[in-house]
């Protein structure tokens, strides 16, 4: 049953809250309807099973306020920023034959009945909340999305979902989509065929060839170079040996023609 047992509170100062959350209770708030808002306080040990839970902001709960009994719904919760724990709650008063809008969660079963899931289909949730305008004493818990017979390529539309008496989604100029069943996105790398492996071999080696051609080629240039190179030498060499023989020659030469 959800029941939550509450407790009025008068003490509203900043030391006073912190003391009340230390002492292990959550302050809180109760408005709406034709009565005043009510200050309260609630265990947080009561909460820490629901407080988390994916339907506690939908769900309507009966609250006992020091023996008065009160239909409620959460909408709002403040939390530390430090510690992530609660340490304020609003709830708000459910009077009948009012309407009030809500994010409900959706909730898809029969995933196992799914032909398209079985070939390796993928589901892709759309939205995991939808907008409703919900009779307050007819408000759901959930949306419960059917996967059953859905093969891949399957969109799963609001106007599949069976919603209950009074409740319907606030959009209302399309059937928007909450979740499809697509086909798997890994992309497989096709196999090599023997004449495609056979000719990247042969471009293998004929790149091998070129590379040992090249490599020669440089190898019999730089030859040819220090050949080259040695020639220069030898030439020049000779050349520097030969001009001082010459001259030595010439000095006698000229002496002797000036003896006469």
């Amino acid at each position: 049953m959800n029941i939550l047992k509450a407790t009025k509170r008068e003490i509203t100062s900043t030391g006073q809250v912190n003391k009340l959350r230390s002492d292990g209770s959550i302050p809180a708030v109760l408005y709406g309807g034709k009565k005043n808002n009510l200050n309260i306080s609630l265990k947080k040990l009561q909460l820490q099973n629901v407080i988390n839970t994916e339907t506690f902001m939908s769900k309507v709960f009966d609250m006992d306020i020091d023996g008065s009994s009160e239909k409620v719904l959460p909408r709002e919760i403040a939390y530390d920023p430090v510690s992530d724990e609660p340490i304020h709650i609003d709830f708000i008063r459910i009077e009948k034959g009012a309407k009030i809008v809500l994010q409900i969660p959706v909730k898809f079963i029969n995933s196992e009945k799914s032909p398209g899931l079985k070939k390796g289909g993928v589901l892709n949730i759309v939205r995991r909340k939808v907008e409703l305008k919900c009779p307050t004493e007819n408000i759901p818990n959930e949306i419960i999305v059917d996967l059953d017979n859905t093969e891949i390529n399957t969109s799963l539309k609001i106007s599949s979902v069976k919603l209950p008496e009074g409740v319907i989604p606030t959009i209302t100029d399309r059937d928007f989509v909450i979740g499809t069943v697509v086909a798997p996105t890994v992309l497989v790398e096709p196999e090599k065929t023997e004449d495609a492996a056979t000719e990247g071999e042969a471009t293998a080696e004929g790149a091998e060839g070129a590379s040992a051609t090249e490599e020669g080629k440089v190898a019999e240039d730089d030859k040819t170079k220090a050949a080259a190179g040695e020639k220069g030498k030898s030439s020049k060499s000779t050349d520097e040996k030969a001009k001082p023989g010459a001259s030595d020659k010439a000095k006698p030469a000229a002496k002797e023609t000036k003896k006469k």
